[in-house]
């Protein structure tokens, strides 16, 4: 095994591109972007059996160069002050012609979470569904159980529909090494990171990067609302979100920003730079680049996520536009990653990959922070300050202060000052 990690870790990845790959991207951009200084990585080209060495690390320097001295500032929490509604049309469940959006709450759940889903969902239908009947879709990778069916459609006098996820889209690849799974899991554990060995966990951040969109049974969808089950909401939301989403041209709805574990994603970066080089008529003029490889605040991360801050929308909130990931742009970026092999060789998760998607190939403006409505996954919080919020205290954003530090909205707010 030392003889193997220490092959492993004497191979890097072939990208000789990243300079040309960037400066594609920050000419596209219609606004004037801070200039940088890129280093990039080399080694072996993705798809061959040395693939595992993705896992080990990588010491090459990927950071921004010479952050300006405003980006060091402290930023102001927002959620300390008053927060209403957002701005633009809002649609009233007593509105007389409101036309409902063509949406479902969505939640992948199994049999066993039923308890922390059902509390989940006396919290969404009290604080927004009972006022707007969206039907919600549960999914799983074996079929419900009669209880399970019996105890949410009575928490809802909304529409419930169970789905079973199809073996395809669920199993894992036939592409994918067994062997190097097994040999990235063992480097991965000894990194401490959680789940690397779960083989479901790794299928389950799979399917949600990419393949629920083409689930049968959304197909004649557009929006979703993601519920996950143990989660908490304690706002009050009184106007149609998912009619604001359509109404004021937004795409994807987050309440929390977060950094991720480097380590699980080393190879993340480069491979998404390796299908912008493929595809550069994709990325969008107004992106969000330099969020995303802001690493002002934790270069560390830089470091080992190869020039990507890990900066992503924590996705067990989204509001989305199906839309958008069923487009070519994210669909053949989806695809490209599948086949790079990284959700089960490292452990890709799907709130950096729809973080990157949105963040390269949508309009910046066209992603919106729900600031007004509270919610807690734990450990984070998003606690507005607002006579509709119960027991939530304002402005907290962790259960223990040490995890302060994983906020990454103080980077976002940078380089979206118009939310300030």
């Amino acid at each position: 095994m030392v003889w193997i990690h220490r092959q492993i870790q004497s191979i890097f990845i072939l990208f000789l591109g990243t300079v040309l790959v960037i400066s594609i991207i920050r000419l596209i951009r219609v606004s004037s972007a801070k200039s940088s200084t890129l280093r990039p990585v080399s080694g072996n080209r993705k798809g061959s059996p040395d693939y595992a060495a993705h896992i080990a690390p990588l010491h090459t320097d990927f950071r921004l160069k010479d952050p300006s001295p405003t980006a060091l500032a402290q930023t102001p929490n927002l959620l300390l002050e008053e927060v209403g509604e957002p701005e633009g049309l809002l649609t009233r469940s007593d509105d007389e012609y409101r036309m409902k959006a063509n949406a479902t709450l969505l939640s992948l759940v199994r049999n066993s979470e039923l308890s922390g889903l059902l509390r989940t969902m006396k919290d969404v239908e009290q604080t927004f569904n009972a006022k707007f009947n969206y039907p919600w879709t549960f999914m799983n990778d074996v079929p419900f159980s009669e209880d399970f069916k019996r105890r949410t459609q009575a928490a809802t006098k909304s529409e419930c529909r169970y789905e079973v996820i199809p073996k395809h889209q669920w199993e894992t690849p036939a592409w994918i090494n067994p062997d190097i799974t097994a040999v990235s899991a063992d480097i991965l554990q000894e990194e401490n990171i959680m789940y690397a060995k779960l083989a479901s966990y790794h299928r389950m951040c799979r399917w949600n990067s990419g393949m629920f969109y083409q689930h049968p049974a959304l197909k004649d969808y557009r929006w979703y609302w993601r519920v996950e089950p143990n989660t908490r909401y304690f706002c009050s939301v009184d106007y149609d979100v998912f009619r604001f989403m359509e109404d004021n041209n937004k795409t994807y709805g987050f309440v929390i920003n977060i950094y991720d574990i480097p380590q699980s994603i080393r190879t993340l970066w480069p491979t998404t730079l390796e299908f912008i080089a493929k595809h550069p008529e994709f990325v969008h003029p107004n992106n969000s680049l330099d969020w995303l490889t802001d690493t002002t605040d934790r270069p560390n991360n830089g470091d080992i996520a190869n020039g990507y801050s890990t900066c992503h929308f924590w996705s067990n909130f989204e509001i989305g536009d199906m839309d958008f990931f069923r487009s070519d742009a994210y669909s053949q970026y989806f695809d490209y990653l599948d086949q790079a092999g990284g959700f089960f060789y490292e452990r890709w998760g799907d709130a950096p990959i729809h973080s990157i998607g949105v963040g390269l190939f949508e309009d910046k403006h066209k992603i919106h922070w729900f600031k007004d409505i509270g919610y807690v996954h734990q450990p984070y919080y998003n606690c507005p300050t607002s006579p509709k919020c119960k027991g939530c205290t304002p402005g907290k954003f962790s259960n223990a202060g040490y995890l302060d530090k994983e906020n990454c909205f103080p980077s976002y707010l940078r380089h979206n000052p118009q939310l300030i």
